[in-house]
């Protein structure tokens, strides 16, 4: 084992289980990743199996964890957690959840720590979730690019297949060291209308939901996601409808991408062929308007 996390006996035998990850602090446009996280925690049931050490991987002075002031005291303190859980799907199929923060610090060791792990248990395969902002109109199914050695679930699910570098980040990095053990790895990075990127889109989060189903074979609940997504797009609807605009931008970047006739309902992704009209104006009206919306939610 590690010395960079501590791990907890589970009550049962996590060999041979497939693992999740969920790791925040890269992008999350659409708050796809902390949807999931939420959604996860708020539906199965959890155990903590392994929880890495903060003060070996987490810059404190960047990402503070939070304390409760109470009147005249402190009455509590939550620090970041990252770890991995022990869960069950609603088949009460175990799987584990590498869930937390992007480490700040000694990722080369981190990767090593979650590598020995998989290996030690044997863990049957490795998919992860995130999410970018890209010009794509919300009126198409959320956008998805695969990575990874599974050529089954790249050839079923990918429409953009970019080449070129990008920065990294830390679910990149534990994909490419777990193919150098040949463990089945995918990653699915959700592509999020950049209008709304900033906003939580529920429709990325649902389509997460159901990417990490087939590459799994894990059954996820998923009512709550799928009702808070039809509110949210009849919300966006509404507003385009009002905002003459907002319309002409979604159309535009509908033009850009070709759908021919007799073409399948996810069409390889392409370049917009027209430029957007006033993008960064209307998508700050968007936003403005859809913060708003949660505003007044709230105060209901």
């Amino acid at each position: 084992m590690s010395d960079i996390y501590r791990f907890y006996e589970p009550e049962i035998d996590i060999s041979n289980l497939p693992m999740v990850a969920l790791i925040s602090g890269f992008t999350d446009s659409g708050s796809t990743v902390s949807q999931l996280s939420d959604h996860l925690f708020a539906t199965l049931d959890n155990d903590l199996v392994a929880r890495f050490h903060n003060d070996e991987l987490l810059d404190y002075r960047s990402r503070r964890p939070v304390l409760l002031f109470e009147k005249d005291h402190i009455a509590s303190y939550e620090p970041h957690v990252l770890g991995v859980y022990l869960m069950r799907d609603e088949a009460d199929q175990p799987f584990l959840l590498l869930e937390g923060y992007e480490p700040d610090l000694r990722w080369d060791e981190f990767s090593r720590a979650v590598v020995d792990f998989c290996v030690d248990f044997e863990v049957s395969s490795f998919t992860w979730v995130h999410s970018i902002p890209f010009p794509i109109p919300h009126s198409r199914p959320t956008g998805i690019t695969v990575s990874g050695n599974r050529q089954d679930l790249i050839a079923r699910f990918s429409e953009w297949k970019p080449q070129t570098q990008v920065p990294a980040n830390i679910v990149h990095l534990l994909e490419y060291r777990l193919m150098e053990t040949d463990l089945p790895s995918c990653g699915f990075v959700l592509l999020v209308p950049h209008y709304l990127a900033e906003n939580e889109v529920p429709k990325a989060a649902l389509t997460g939901l159901e990417l990490l189903s087939a590459a799994t074979g894990l059954v996820f609940p998923s009512d709550e996601i799928r009702e808070r997504s039809i509110v949210f797009e009849n919300k966006v609807e509404a507003q385009v409808a009002d905002n003459p605009e907002l319309a002409k931008l979604v159309a535009t970047l509908e033009q850009g991408y070709a759908t021919g006739e007799g073409a399948p309902a996810r069409s390889p992704i392409a370049a917009p062929k027209a430029e957007a009209p006033d993008a960064e104006k209307i998508a700050q009206e968007l936003e403005n308007y859809l913060a708003a919306i949660r505003r007044n939610e709230e105060q209901d």
